[in-house]
């Protein structure tokens, strides 16, 4: 089956599933043979740009209608899809259904739409079964499942045998965009639940929106993590200001007593995908370390204190030879 994916999620899926796309979207680079594949997506926004600059390009390419993607329909029609997997959940975040829908309209293939919709983990979890079976690979995509179902449940095992209560769960704040502060919606809240912390700020499922600044000092988080949407910690580390020059910033406990953290928001936390399972993994030792624990793996998050000699290093200059 000729498949088409035009976002990272559904290529990580498509990929579990022992299928290789056809064609992907621009921002698709796990696992990385799939950076090699030909793109059915492009960008309007500078996606370099700082966290402030990006909002304001988005909210200009939304108002004039030309939206933020837009699909490649000469690629398209070569690649010659049997299906194509989009998403309907954020049309900022990765090409929408609607773009797909007007691509699809222009080419001579008849390609299946299917569609993506997830607000809470068991909508990821049911994505991997619908994929699953729109591609014939429905006994792969239950081992899919039953192996990120048993890894959820041993993360909440590890949870249940804290014996916590309320006031053991600490207030936990995740912010996945910086300018704007926005709160992380949708799984969020299951997973910092799932990992023994309190989600006060939004519901299960509610979508991420921006908040006022004086709402999250009232609230106080105990621990905070930062995990732009589309940011890799190089990239939250060239934005860091947004919060730690925001007005209280330095008196909220979860600064006072060192419990703030970066993550890739690009590679997990924003990405319903597989490695949403590996995003509760890291967040449960940060917002329950135990005896031994050496926190997340550095790949995925780093105390946030670190980001300034990630950014230097990031920026320091190299020589002829490239050292």
């Amino acid at each position: 089956m000729r498949v088409v994916t035009t976002l990272p999620s559904a290529t990580e899926i498509v990929a579990a599933l022992g299928l290789e796309p056809v064609g992907v979207s621009h921002e698709c680079d796990f696992p990385p043979e799939v950076e090699s594949l030909p793109s059915v997506t492009r960008s309007r926004i500078e996606s370099a740009a700082s966290s402030g600059e990006i909002d304001r390009q988005v909210l200009e390419t939304t108002a004039d209608e030309d939206g933020v993607y837009e699909v490649d329909v000469a690629t398209l029609e070569r690649l010659d899809p049997d299906l194509i997997v989009t998403q309907g959940m954020c049309d900022v975040c990765a090409v929408d259904e609607a773009v797909v829908a007007d691509a699809v309209a222009e080419i001579d293939a008849d390609p299946e739409v299917l569609t993506t919709d997830p607000h809470s983990v068991e909508d990821v979890l049911a994505d991997v079964d619908r994929i699953g079976a729109a591609t014939g690979r429905e006994e792969r995509a239950r081992e899919v499942r039953t192996e990120l179902e048993e890894r959820i449940a041993a993360v909440r095992d590890r949870t249940a045998g804290l014996g916590l209560e309320s006031e053991d769960r600490p207030r936990v704040a995740i912010f996945d965009w910086t300018d704007p502060a926005m709160i992380a919606g949708h799984w969020t809240a299951e997973l910092v639940e799932w990992a023994g912390g309190e989600y006060g700020l939004a519901d299960p499922g509610e979508r991420s929106r921006p908040r006022e600044w004086d709402e999250i000092r009232d609230y106080d988080p105990e621990v905070v993590i930062v995990a732009p949407c589309g940011f890799d910690l190089e990239q939250t580390a060239a934005n860091r200001t947004d919060l730690t020059e925001r007005e209280g910033w330095a008196d909220l406990t979860a600064v006072r007593e060192g419990r703030v953290w970066a993550m890739d928001g690009d590679h997990y936390l924003n990405r319903p995908g597989p490695r949403l399972v590996d995003t509760l993994e890291a967040v449960a030792p940060i917002v329950q370390p135990g005896p031994g624990d050496v926190g997340p793996p550095t790949e995925v998050a780093i105390p946030f204190d670190e980001l300034a000699e990630l950014e230097s290093r990031t920026l320091a200059p190299t020589d002829s030879r490239g050292e």
